[in-house]
């Protein structure tokens, strides 16, 4: 993707199983679908195909909040997502079809499945097999990376794009809204480092109140502390981005065409690419 690309149409994801709670995806694949950061995607949903699972509660997030959407099935297993992996790549090729990506994504937070590591290398292999051109892309709100075997993983795959909206604790308290509370965004940052620039940045900004309280994040006072964490980070790509969808909190707004090309500006200016999705 070329450094100043802007997409503006949505990701295409389809709109299963959604309703007032938010919305939710089959498990363990779903699509293709086109993507308006990626490319062509085969969605991978490490996650129960009726619930979401996730270390974040985001007031933004399209699946709903946690507590409205928690799954009676159990995450699916490691050969179950070989199988139906290598299923419908298979499928793809006969219909001469080839993904752009294997997307890590759905119903949550994929990083927390216990196997990720033994699954991202089973991925790895089956796209070796089956569709050697294709990227491997994780979407994660980076929570786990702390964790070992998350960190090995997340070395493996083309595409590490990890959350990063804010380094103020008390914005990620009130909008991402860790389950944990020893989420620490400093241990996060300084981990990120060690990934030696294998990982894209993706950042959601927008607008509006939650609770009473402002949210926006697209002012000075939060952009320079984050463009700073972005230096140290040093990461090949960062993505720019805002709400795409209805929000679980109802108050909040798109952050505007001329604010996130603002954002985006100070990201090249600082040396690094930088896609914006509005």
């Amino acid at each position: 993707m070329e450094e100043n690309q802007r997409k503006t149409h949505a990701d295409g994801f389809p709109d299963l199983q959604a309703d007032e709670r938010g919305r939710l995806f089959p498990s363990p694949i779903f699509g293709p679908v086109h993507s308006r950061r990626l490319g062509i995607s085969l969605g991978i949903n490490l996650l129960p195909a009726d619930g979401k699972v996730c270390s974040f509660d985001c007031i933004y997030c399209e699946c709903g909040y946690n507590d409205l959407r928690r799954p009676h099935s159990r995450f699916p297993s490691r050969e179950e997502v070989r199988q139906a992996l290598r299923a419908k790549l298979t499928e793809m090729a006969r219909q001469g079809q080839q993904p752009d990506v294997l997307t890590f994504a759905g119903n949550g937070e994929p990083t927390l499945h216990p196997d990720f590591l033994p699954i991202i290398r089973d991925t790895v292999a089956l796209r070796n097999e089956l569709c050697p051109q294709a990227h491997i892309t994780v979407l994660s709100n980076a929570a786990e990376v702390l964790r070992p075997n998350v960190f090995e993983a997340l070395r493996l795959v083309d595409n590490n794009c990890l959350k990063l909206d804010t380094v103020s604790p008390d914005y990620i308290r009130r909008v991402d809204r860790p389950v944990s509370p020893r989420y620490d965004v400093a241990a996060i940052v300084r981990r990120l480092q060690e990934f030696d620039g294998h990982c894209i940045v993706q950042t959601l900004f927008l607008e509006g109140t939650h609770e009473g309280c402002d949210v926006g994040n697209t002012g000075d006072e939060y952009v320079t502390p984050w463009l700073e964490a972005l230096r140290q980070i040093r990461p090949q790509e960062v993505m720019v981005y805002t709400i795409d969808r209805q929000t679980p909190s109802p108050l909040l707004r798109k952050a505007g065409k001329e604010q996130l090309d603002r954002i985006a500006d100070r990201v090249r200016q600082a040396g690094f690419a930088c896609q914006v999705s509005y």
